[in-house]
């Protein structure tokens, strides 16, 4: 998970939707902006590009129970299918850090160690948002109460495993060449949080300062 800029002005759809009796969130401009704001990825684990996609609503409306939080444009997220389920739990209810407004990365460790996902809060005794956002992100990875979770998750990791070995590469080819341009441009690009899986590319540059210090711009 990482920093999202949210275009601030929702898209008109929303406000002629909430006066209808069973109005959709989910109008063509909606979908679109979202796609653009959160870079065609899922907000949690962070899959790129997203064939399915479900708009996510951060803080539950309880089947349109609060009405005010149904159209509200800060309340709903670009998500896979995969990660709105597990987050459906009731435990998350309205315990889940706002990635538009707080930037996750000051606030979790977000690491892949020997084909395992780890997040974890920064801080000991952090607040409970921050506790359940970690929990959260990793059972998207890790969740396997059910047949099809476990291959949901299985293909995530896949997928990030590729991700972050491509990052390898890349920085021992780096490392080998510093005044490569090329290689410094191809990384600058992974960095980018755009980028699939992009919290754990760059948790990993940070974690690795000291042998990748000219990188560490790229981060902010």
């Amino acid at each position: 998970m990482v920093k999202i800029e949210r275009t601030p002005v929702p898209p008109a759809s929303l406000a002629i939707e909430s006066r209808k009796a069973h109005g959709s969130y989910c109008e063509k401009d909606v979908m679109e902006r979202l796609q653009k704001d959160f870079h065609d990825k899922c907000y949690i684990c962070e899959l790129k590009p997203l064939t399915d996609v479900e708009v996510e609503h951060l803080h539950p409306h309880h089947n349109r129970k609060i009405k005010e939080r149904v159209f509200d444009w800060n309340n709903l997220f670009y998500a896979c299918p995969h990660c709105n389920s597990v987050k459906a739990a009731a435990k998350y209810d309205d315990k889940i850090i706002d990635c538009c407004t707080v930037d996750p990365e000051v606030l979790l460790r977000q690491s892949f160690l020997d084909g395992e996902v780890i997040v974890r809060p920064i801080q000991e005794n952090a607040e409970e948002s921050i506790q359940m956002t970690a929990d959260l992100i990793q059972s998207c990875f890790a969740k396997s109460n059910t047949g099809i979770r476990t291959i949901q998750c299985a293909a995530r990791v896949d997928a990030l495993a590729r991700t972050m070995n491509t990052l390898y590469k890349t920085l021992e080819q780096f490392k080998a060449h510093r005044e490569s341009v090329k290689y410094r441009c191809a990384l600058r690009a992974m960095l980018k949080r755009e980028y699939a899986f992009a919290a754990f590319a760059r948790d990993y540059v940070r974690s690795h300062a000291k042998d990748y210090p000219e990188l560490q711009e790229y981060l902010s």
